[in-house]
């Protein structure tokens, strides 16, 4: 928290785009992990990587969804002539 708040509101965006760079690379670490786990038993590497590929996930949607959002905000509106 007291490093995003130290960020001046310019560099929101980049920063967020970072944080889902990140996720990205989690998911890909936690779908690797999946693949090398020994899927007939329950062990934690299977627990882990189930775990990191749905958080990330969500993350990396979540981080869209705003994204998205944030840019809706930037762009001009329509005037409606009648």
């Amino acid at each position: 928290m007291e490093v995003i708040s130290n960020v001046p509101s310019v560099l929101h965006t980049p920063l967020m785009s970072g944080a889902n760079a990140i996720s990205g690379v989690i998911i890909i670490g936690g779908i690797i992990l999946l693949g090398h786990a020994d899927l007939t038993t329950f062990n934690l590497r299977l627990v882990l990587g189930i775990l990191a590929v749905f958080f990330a996930t969500l993350n990396v949607a979540g981080g869209f969804v705003v994204t998205d959002r944030m840019l809706d905000m930037f762009k001009k509106k329509k005037n409606k002539k009648d």
